[in-house]
């Protein structure tokens, strides 16, 4: 009689069990990055060389190029995250580069997609002797701004005293109801040399720590247009991203991408072969490393991490098929903007890279 009690006992426990797991409810939240190639308003800005996006320029960069490029634009940012959230929400934030200044940015949340969506914009004006920047948009229904930082990319050579690029774009807010740091890039381009990339890695490592050490528990997204590969020594080396789970150290750092260009795709190529520029870097704190580090396949339920706090789900390359060109010699390639001289009336070199994230409903 008392092993059948403690059997019923034992049936009613594990029935409880499965219909607690049935009744929990998860939150998703995406993340993203795009290199928006070039979005120049028609105007000059002083001190800037912007002259070939002017309408007497080599671009003839007209007010009607300009719009055809916001609604591109916003076509893309108000689609990334979609293949897992609906049409009406999209990314929480989303980092962006090559944008001129904050006319642009308020001329592209103001396209109806991200307009629909109250769409804001963090952005510094930088240095750059071209004029892009980095910016921010965010959906202010799912992230709080807290703290803006422009962070100057420093050069320590004496020969570059004179020289200036993008800095370090560091928004502080509140998401999902914790502590999210976010920290865009866009690192020298490739005909600088590998040196003043890898100045950039150990530059944004300097950046990270700085936030851990004024608080331990902030969760951090780095991402950008890096110009090097997730195993390039800027990335892989100096900023430390470790390419599996199981090598990340504590308050160290996880590159899903870096698996995504092993596996043959990326986010933009170069004479028929892809690249893998754009990425978005996670503190360890966002991945459930106990449950994750051993899988080589990130196909899992909510249900099988520790979803209590702001987890990593889900990671792409967001691709359309309006993103590349349909026809002709360089069928396949991405559809630009301009190409060989030619307005294309496309979209950017680039592809955008999402990151979702999960977390449990009280």
């Amino acid at each position: 009689m008392k092993k059948l009690f403690v059997l019923i006992a034992l049936t009613l426990l594990i029935s409880a069990s499965v219909a607690q797991a049935q009744d929990r409810k998860f939150s998703l939240y995406a993340v993203g990055f795009y290199n928006l190639e070039n979005l120049f308003d028609t105007c000059h800005d002083a001190g800037h060389n912007d002259y070939e996006y002017l309408p007497e320029g080599a671009n003839h960069w007209t007010p009607m190029k300009y719009e055809h490029k916001l609604r591109n634009m916003s076509r893309v940012l108000s689609e990334m995250g979609t293949d897992m959230l609906p049409a009406s929400i999209g990314c929480a934030f989303i980092g962006v580069s090559e944008v001129e200044n904050a006319k642009c940015l308020a001329d592209l949340c103001a396209q109806p997609p991200l307009a629909a969506r109250n769409m804001q914009f963090c952005h510094i004006e930088g240095p750059d002797q071209r004029g892009v920047d980095c910016a921010l948009l965010y959906n202010p229904k799912l992230f709080t701004v807290r703290d803006v930082k422009l962070i100057p990319y420093i050069y320590i050579l004496p020969e570059d005293s004179l020289r200036a690029t993008r800095g370090f774009l560091t928004v502080s807010g509140t998401m999902a109801g914790e502590h999210v740091a976010v920290i865009v890039n866009h690192l020298p381009s490739r005909f600088a040399g590998s040196f003043y990339r890898e100045e950039g890695g150990r530059q944004i490592k300097i950046v990270k720590d700085s936030l851990q050490r004024e608080d331990p528990d902030v969760k951090i997204f780095i991402m950008g247009d890096m110009n090097d590969d997730p195993q390039d020594p800027s990335m892989a080396v100096k900023l430390g991203a470790r390419r599996e789970i199981s090598e990340v150290e504590p308050f160290g750092l996880w590159n899903p991408f870096w698996n995504v260009l092993a596996s043959g795709t990326g986010t933009l190529q170069y004479d028929g072969k892809w690249n893998l520029f754009d990425q978005i870097i996670l503190s360890r704190n966002l991945i459930d490393v106990d449950k994750l580090k051993d899988r080589k396949k990130f196909d899992f339920k909510p249900s099988e991490v520790d979803c209590s706090t702001l987890t990593y789900f889900r990671h792409q390359v967001f691709r359309r098929d309006y993103l590349f060109q349909q026809e002709g010699k360089y069928k396949g390639n991405t559809l630009r903007t301009h190409a060989g001289g030619q307005w294309l009336d496309g979209y950017s070199d680039h592809l955008p890279t999402v990151v979702y994230l999960v977390k449990e409903q009280k």
